[in-house]
């Protein structure tokens, strides 16, 4: 009975210190916040995620001679290496009447998939030091790293646009006209951004809990770019196999390429497809929630040996 009457007044004291500090708006350290109150954290850190992704973005490419530069030259040597070889020498351009926009399309918006993926990947362990020493919410992370990759990519659309434009000017291509169509350009980049959010975040919270995954990745998105018809007509090459055909181009990746050539091409082969356009939308309206949902509950993890 002793042990009884001497636990209590610590248990009343525990109490009053817990009620004292949820007044003050503290809270125990380590513990899992619900998802509304973790979608306010986020928000208040709103400008921290601004300043992480600038930072982020400015110090890309700061130790060469062209420093932010590259963020557009490479995309366009990526883009003439495949044209080249997959459009000239290989002649992969069957069903597509100008392969030099297609592929130019196709590669500058994979690389925003592709590099927002790898960046999501390692937001949480190339920031551990931060993880450990800071109380934020760590979905800032991903997200700031997709937001990286979403500034370096608005420029590179610029160039993508001047390139489609002129590869009209080649014989035996189709014009391609300056249309209404190209204001849904940042339409796709939005509906491509959710799902790449989705996809970072998920990515972050696998890489944390194994970091050899992240090589793994890399291996993956070579599938992914063979599998979307960044450099080929999946309807043309697979007309044999409508089924598979069909998954392959209503895939989220595929389908935020097929947007983005719709949207600037207005090719007869590529016609502009209301249906596609809400497939892209539920597809990034799912992996952004999912992937948010998936990182949020391994919140209290990230971090910890």
């Amino acid at each position: 009975m002793g042990a009884v009457s001497a636990g209590t007044p610590r248990e009343d004291e525990t109490g009053d210190l817990r009620a004292l500090a949820e007044r003050h708006g503290l809270r125990q350290i380590g513990v899992r916040p619900a998802v509304p109150a973790y979608l306010q954290q986020l928000w208040r850190f709103r400008q921290f995620t601004g300043y992480l992704a600038a930072s982020r973005a400015y110090s890309q490419n700061q130790n060469s001679y062209l420093g932010q530069l590259w963020a557009i030259l490479t995309p366009i040597l990526n883009a003439t290496v495949y044209v080249i070889i997959f459009g000239f020498m290989l002649r992969t351009d069957r069903g597509v009447e100008n392969v030099i926009a297609f592929i130019v399309i196709g590669v500058f918006l994979f690389r925003f998939f592709e590099r927002s993926v790898v960046a999501g990947g390692k937001s949480i362990s190339e920031k551990l030091q931060l993880v450990r020493s800071l109380h934020f919410p760590r979905a800032v992370l991903p997200l700031a790293a997709v937001l990286t990759e979403l500034t370096t990519l608005l420029p590179a659309l610029g160039v993508m646009c001047v390139i489609t434009l002129l590869s009209g000017l080649f014989p035996d291509y189709s014009v391609v006209p300056v249309t209404w169509e190209w204001l849904l350009l940042p339409v796709v980049v939005i509906l491509f951004g959710m799902f790449n959010i989705g996809c970072a975040m998920i990515a972050a919270r696998i890489v944390a809990a194994a970091p050899d995954i992240l090589n793994v990745i890399q291996f993956v998105m070579r599938f992914v770019m063979y599998g979307s018809g960044v450099l080929f007509s999946i309807e043309h090459y697979l007309r044999a196999w409508p089924t598979i055909a069909a998954v392959m181009e209503y895939q989220p990746v595929a389908l935020a390429l097929d947007l983005g050539r719709q949207a600037l091409t207005q090719e007869a082969s590529i016609p502009l497809d209301p249906g596609k356009w809400l497939w892209m939308l539920g597809w990034g309206a799912l992996f952004l929630a999912g992937g948010f949902i998936y990182f949020w509950q391994g919140e209290e993890t990230y971090g910890r040996d």
